[in-house]
């Protein structure tokens, strides 16, 4: 069972409290992404039943009226077994969201991966005609020709700053560096997609940002945040854009609640408190 203080940060251990979860978060105006916690399989095994455990999810969210969709590590679904692994997981997973009109995005996981997911995403994207999103980092200095080569590819592109320890030689570094060229991938987009951005960030700075050239350049966009990060103002947020919650689920939890106390002082803070009492 997972404890009051994780539960902040994840919606549960099965598909039925993860549901629950969207059912609250919609109830506040606010759409939900739903990942099944888990990677860097090397087991075959293990990525195919993830990979079977997310057709069922879509099927299950089908049968409801909730607004969500999946985000999918590749290193969850086979791509430490092999690239072929990967694509064909992935295949099955987009031919079951095809059968139920659902949504897929395909999360970034390290530098290392990087191409086979881009190049997963492009081909499926492009047969869908859409239906499919990708994550791109900031921090990664290839990124400007990534969200260059995207711009007229159907689906989403979610930008992120990056979480990654990346060497050097491939990433910037400083915190300025990255907020400087985050704000210049949001201007590239918003003059360059015709809609299809995700601004997943939790910096006022950044929203603020995206509003101004949304209003200049009338390109629709969301906004996606974290489950248990600033979810006041999520709820804030919700009632002027489109906010959508990254919400992860499965017994796999407490690495992922452990990432979230080390990143944020005031996440240690919420879990000492509550330990505590207070």
């Amino acid at each position: 069972m997972i404890p009051p203080i994780a539960r902040r940060f994840v919606a549960g251990e099965t598909p039925a409290t993860a549901l629950e979860h969207v059912r609250e978060c919609n109830d506040r105006d606010i759409k939900v992404v739903l990942n099944l916690l888990g990677e860097h399989y090397d087991d075959p095994t293990a990525a195919d039943d993830d990979a079977r455990a997310y057709a069922a999810l879509l099927s299950d969210l089908a049968d409801t009226d909730l607004d969500a969709c999946i985000t999918i590590k590749p290193s969850q679904i086979g791509l430490d077994v092999s690239e072929a692994r990967f694509r064909d997981n992935l295949r099955g997973v987009v031919d079951t969201a095809d059968e139920h009109d659902q949504f897929v995005w395909i999360d970034m996981e390290n530098h290392t991966t990087t191409d086979a997911t881009l190049d997963a995403f492009e081909e499926f994207a492009e047969a869908r005609g859409g239906g499919m999103g990708v994550c791109l980092q900031a921090n990664l200095k290839r990124t400007r020709d990534d969200i260059e080569r995207f711009a007229d590819v159907p689906g989403k592109i979610r930008l992120v700053k990056g979480a990654y320890d990346e060497p050097p030689a491939i990433a910037y570094k400083s915190k300025e560096r990255i907020n400087e060229v985050y704000g210049e991938y949001l201007e590239y987009m918003f003059e360059n997609y015709g809609g299809g951005i995700a601004v997943a960030s939790h910096d006022p700075v950044m929203i603020d940002r995206a509003n101004e050239l949304h209003e200049e350049h009338a390109t629709p966009f969301e906004i996606q945040m974290l489950m248990g990060v600033r979810e006041d103002a999520q709820e804030e947020l919700a009632h002027e854009y489109e906010v959508h919650q990254y919400a992860p689920y499965g017994g796999k939890w407490l690495s992922y609640f452990y990432r979230r106390m080390m990143e944020r002082k005031e996440n240690a803070g919420f879990a000492l408190r509550a330990i505590l009492g207070r």
